[in-house]
């Protein structure tokens, strides 16, 4: 069994051995409305504050040679410079550009429709690409918060969703596509009133939603929702987000790989129930983007979804533990004082109002 203790803090620097790398043909793939075909999991590449961006830079490496080649970047997350070295060393050691997935994300302060293409040129310069295979817009509010702010920090200028503004934004995202700088455009922390009117308005249709999903929190309604839509759903926290920001922790969270369930089914596959926890992800239907700068860690999340799949009745059984115990609540997004987080998601099925 794979021992992952001390995953947040303990990095290996030696890759696996060539034996236990995985063929890249062996990874499930998605395809999307568009036909275009995308690995089922990819490598998160958010090092939050406890990952340097040459750390970062270097999973990436070790990931490629490992077997992965779907890398989930943002331009806030600082680190996409050095990822850019990182990628242009694997495509010198002789990957394909057309074997990678690289995604980058617009961040909240670049909504401004002049600001949309410049922010998706530097991620290209940055990246060393001379096109991303998906653009995501990365929260649909253009509220900025500065780095390792606390959750009480507030954008001054801070606005609630709207969406004339938004297809403003979406406009430009469409211009990145005709224009060749990325293959595809997808939304991010969307919920569903806020997707049916971007479906109902836009020229080209979001390929994906980036979005939280893990064992205990399923979103199911928004989960079938886009798949029914023809959005592919992208999994982020797929193991709960060890890692995740002090400010984005709260004393009602939980820990999927806590959950008694997903530990007894890992003793029965002997993994680590992380491994689990991506398993069912990508079972389900999910493509999720575990982070690790751990060779040991993202090999044994990508061998898991290649080999031994959990069973019907375990499928069922990691259903069954939904806790809908929302991790990532973005209270930095709030627009206003007295707010609860759970105005940024449209918990009453509608657009929360200014």
């Amino acid at each position: 069994m794979v021992d992952f203790a001390g995953a947040k803090n303990s990095v290996e620097t030696v890759l696996p051995a060539a034996s236990d790398r995985v063929d890249p043909a062996a990874v499930p793939k998605r395809r999307l409305s568009t036909g275009a075909l995308i690995p089922a999991i990819g490598l998160g590449t958010f090092g939050s504050d406890h990952a340097p961006a040459q750390q970062v830079a270097d999973a990436v490496k070790g990931a490629a040679a490992v077997g992965y080649r779907h890398f989930d970047c943002a331009s806030v997350y600082g680190n996409e410079a050095a990822i850019g070295g990182a990628l242009a060393e694997v495509m010198a050691g002789g990957v394909k550009r057309q074997e990678l997935w690289v995604t980058s994300k617009l961040w909240n302060d670049k909504h401004a429709e002049e600001d949309v293409i410049a922010s998706c040129r530097q991620s290209l310069a940055d990246l060393r690409l001379d096109y991303l295979d998906l653009y995501l817009v990365h929260w649909p509010f253009p509220n900025f918060h500065p780095p390792g702010c606390d959750v009480t920090s507030r954008s001054a200028n801070a606005r609630p969703y709207i969406h004339s503004e938004y297809m403003k934004t979406w406009r430009k995202m469409e211009e990145i596509v005709d224009l060749g700088l990325a293959r595809h455009i997808g939304a991010s922390n969307m919920t569903i009133p806020k997707l049916q009117l971007l479906l109902r308005d836009a020229r080209i249709k979001p390929a994906a939603n980036e979005m939280e999903l893990h064992p205990h929190f399923q979103q199911p309604e928004l989960f079938n929702f886009v798949v029914g839509n023809g959005i592919a759903p992208i999994g982020y926290c797929p193991i709960g987000s060890p890692g995740r920001p002090q400010r984005d922790r709260t004393p009602e969270d939980t820990a999927p790989t806590e959950d008694a369930v997903i530990v007894e089914i890992a003793k029965a596959h002997e993994i680590h129930p992380a491994v689990v926890c991506v398993k069912w992800a990508v079972q389900r239907g999910q493509t999720p983007i575990p982070f690790s700068v751990n060779p040991r860690h993202y090999l044994a999340n990508l061998r898991g979804v290649t080999a031994d799949p959990l069973t019907d009745k375990e499928m069922r059984q990691i259903t069954a533990i939904d806790r809908n115990c929302r991790l990532i609540k973005g209270q930095v997004f709030l627009w206003k004082e007295g707010q609860s987080w759970q105005d940024l998601w449209d918990v009453q099925g509608e657009i929360t109002p200014a």
